[in-house]
């Protein structure tokens, strides 16, 4: 089932999450709705408190339409265990913050463990684009938004058009 993806400000998209302590059926059918919102949306990525949900769970799938398999991933509790010193730099944007990009420096490798949707402890290495996408994902559920990684003046600049975006969608008009 589709969601409802939350738009910036909204207090629950800066709360932290708090662990998944065990999987349940209930867990698990939250991930495929995020997998469905995601891909609807469309994006690449997708954390549970983009859905008013403060679990530790994201989604993420950097395979662009047309450009191969599908790679869905469904993350609980990941963390990042290591980060190379090497950055990249890549134009982020944010399904609750839409039609926002700006250029945001992140680690350009990173170690990442999670548990899957079958209850494993998994852990494995994302580069580029899907090293970005984790890291954004993950910030997600410390109540971080790309945009904090920006200026002052550019992050007010973005808010206020959100806020006159959900002023205009209440209205009926966006």
């Amino acid at each position: 089932m589709k969601r409802q993806i939350l738009i910036h400000p909204d207090p629950r998209l800066k709360k932290t999450a708090l662990d998944v302590p065990e999987l349940s059926d209930d867990l698990r059918a939250l991930a495929d709705d995020m997998l469905e919102t995601m891909y609807a949306a469309p994006g690449i990525g997708l954390a549970a408190p983009q859905i008013g949900v403060l679990d530790r769970l994201i989604v993420l799938d950097c395979v662009r339409e047309g450009e191969g398999e599908p790679r869905p991933l469904v993350m609980f509790n990941p963390r990042v265990l290591a980060a190379s010193d090497d950055t990249n730099v890549y134009e982020e944007g944010c399904l609750s913050i839409p039609e926002q990009y700006a250029e945001v420096t992140r680690p350009k490798v990173v170690d990442v463990e999670w548990m899957d949707r079958d209850g494993n402890l998994r852990s494995d290495t994302f580069d580029g684009l899907w090293a970005t996408c984790v890291q954004h994902e993950i910030d997600h559920l410390d109540g971080k938004l790309f945009i904090d990684y920006l200026k002052p003046m550019k992050r007010q600049m973005i808010t206020r058009k959100m806020q006159k975006l959900k002023r205009d969608r209440a209205r009926g008009n966006g």
